[in-house]
């Protein structure tokens, strides 16, 4: 194995890597923007299991006929749909290692998401803190935006969530 790392993983025994899931709190510094990938075309599926899922009935999400006599002309993806693909989205390189998710605040749906939109993704890290009540763990604020396959602006949050400060010791315990 030569003796530099490809970036994302980790030396775990001779001629063995893993990946990293989750950026360490060092690395989350404020400033940061992250541009996920890769981007996320939503489903049919996605969007009725989702409308399912929450018990949303509405028919502008699942009936065609319904959809096609709106301003849309279409079905409109659930909002609830979009928040978690997006969310989601970030996950891999933003949080995952997070302990607890403590908020989603300032959720803003900028403009409609239809079937077979790509989404993607970015987030900008805004602030980080130690937490007093958890010492070994560190409070990140992050701003993540998402935007159609045009371009256009579809979501926008901010997310707090904690984080182990040690992230190789919550990897080693748990494997990762």
């Amino acid at each position: 194995m030569s003796a530099r790392l490809p970036h994302g993983y980790r030396q775990i025994g001779d001629n063995r890597v893993r990946e990293n899931v989750g950026l360490s709190y060092p690395e989350l510094t404020p400033g940061l923007i992250i541009e996920h990938r890769p981007g996320r075309t939503v489903t049919e599926l996605d969007n009725l299991l989702g409308a399912a899922l929450s018990g949303n009935p509405a028919p502008i999400h699942t009936d065609a006929h319904y959809s096609s006599q709106t301003r849309w002309g279409r079905i409109l993806v659930c909002s609830g749909v979009t928040l978690n693909l997006v969310g989601g989205m970030t996950v891999r390189s933003i949080s995952g290692l997070t302990t607890a998710n403590l908020a989603i605040d300032q959720v803003r749906f900028t403009a409609p998401v239809h079937l077979g939109d790509t989404l993607y993704a970015q987030t900008e890290i805004l602030t980080r803190r130690v937490s007093e009540s958890r010492p070994a763990t560190g409070l990140v604020t992050c701003h993540t935006t998402a935007h159609n396959q045009a371009g256009t602006s579809v979501l926008a949050f901010h997310r707090t969530f904690l984080l182990p400060l040690d992230a190789d010791a919550a990897r080693d315990a748990a494997h990762y």
